[in-house]
């Protein structure tokens, strides 16, 4: 089996094992030196290529996996689902360049189960790309851990039979949210025209190719949000990698997005809370707000005013969250109306919710 200078065994004591797969040994090695000095952390293996990777985990337990897309032999998204099977749990960090092919692929593995993704470090953006992989790596490897417990959410204010099916549904989600996002609009019928608006944190070189990611799953047109965009029936909007979402009223009753780029109070961009507050300003209770897997706690203020505003909030549920940190965070503030898997939330969306 292939492998570098960082091969180690996968003692017990070893924290959060990580195996890197790149075929560049330069790679391999520059990454591997960015982890060796964190504390709970130990990369157990290092290897050129997708069969020393599926050699390595027959013997060997890890808890995240960083893979290369761009491989010779088998490449990274055509390995996902064998890596995936054979790491049992272990989380999968796409590591891809930022090219057009890159970010197209990241996108892909997103959709397929990867839980998360980063632009491959150059020389002159290594300190950038060490600090998201160390913020990344220790959110997954939190998930890992026992939670402690949370209050559970309210009941429900009205039976679903009884919900009003909302005129906006707003969408937040980070770390797994594009394989989330998949599973919650592919069940959506043509017939369902809420226009969807979505607020994914992802790299701003990855934007267009999310957007035809989800135009693919969901069967239905998706747009990169521009400044002064009307919003449509049956269209799904993104937020773009530089900006957050906001909205305007229009004169004919319709609205049109308003790009924000003032520094939101998570530190993210694009930002949750803030598509989540203009939505409660310009909907009120006509809004829907869904909070799906992602690290932090990115979407709760958003959250809070959307509800006081007589807004429905629906939590992803622990269970099939990747991390639970935003959704688990709507729950813990118990603003929850519902806590739904991600297909469970679209299977209810398809059969449309009467008065």
């Amino acid at each position: 089996m292939a492998s570098s200078p960082y091969l180690r065994p996968a003692t017990p004591d070893a924290g959060t094992r990580i195996l890197i797969v790149d075929d560049s040994v330069v790679a391999r090695a520059l990454i591997a030196r960015q982890i060796e000095p964190w504390p709970g952390f130990a990369v157990v293996g290092a290897v050129a290529h997708v069969p020393a990777a599926l050699a390595f985990l027959a013997e060997n337990e890890v808890d995240i996996i960083l893979l290369d897309v761009a491989m010779p032999g088998i490449d990274g998204i055509t390995a996902l689902p064998r890596l995936l099977a054979a790491g049992r749990g272990a989380r999968i960090i796409i590591v891809s360049s930022s090219t057009p092919a890159g970010g197209s692929a990241a996108v892909q593995a997103l959709a397929h189960g990867a839980a998360d993704t980063l632009v491959k470090p150059r020389p002159q953006g290594l300190g950038e790309f060490s600090r998201a992989l160390r913020h990344k790596l220790e959110a997954l490897a939190t998930t890992r851990d026992v939670a402690p417990p949370l209050p559970a959410p309210r009941p429900a204010s009205a039976p679903m039979s009884r919900m009003a099916m909302p005129e906006i549904i707003g969408i937040g989600a980070s770390t797994g949210g594009i394989h989330a996002l998949a599973q919650l609009l592919a069940p959506l019928p043509d017939t369902m025209t809420v226009p969807i608006v979505v607020t994914q944190h992802l790299p701003a070189a990855f934007m267009a190719y999310f957007a035809t990611q989800l135009a693919t799953v969901a069967g239905r047109p998706c747009d990169v949000a521009q400044d002064r965009m009307r919003l449509r029936p049956g269209r799904i909007v993104v937020a773009p990698g530089d900006a957050h979402i906001g909205f305007a009223p229009m004169a004919d009753g319709g609205a049109a997005i308003r790009l924000e780029r003032g520094r939101a109070a998570s530190g993210c961009l694009p930002s949750v809370d803030p598509m989540f507050a203009a939505m409660a300003r310009i909907w009120g209770r006509r809004a829907m707000g869904i909070v799906l897997t992602g690290m932090g706690r990115d979407g709760l203020q958003g959250a809070q005013v959307l509800k006081q505003a007589g807004g429905t909030i629906i939590a992803q549920d622990e269970a099939s969250s990747v991390v639970w940190g935003m959704p688990g965070a709507i729950v813990g503030d118990d603003l929850a109306d519902m806590v739904l898997s991600p297909d469970a939330i679209g299977a209810m969306l398809a059969q449309g919710i009467r008065p």
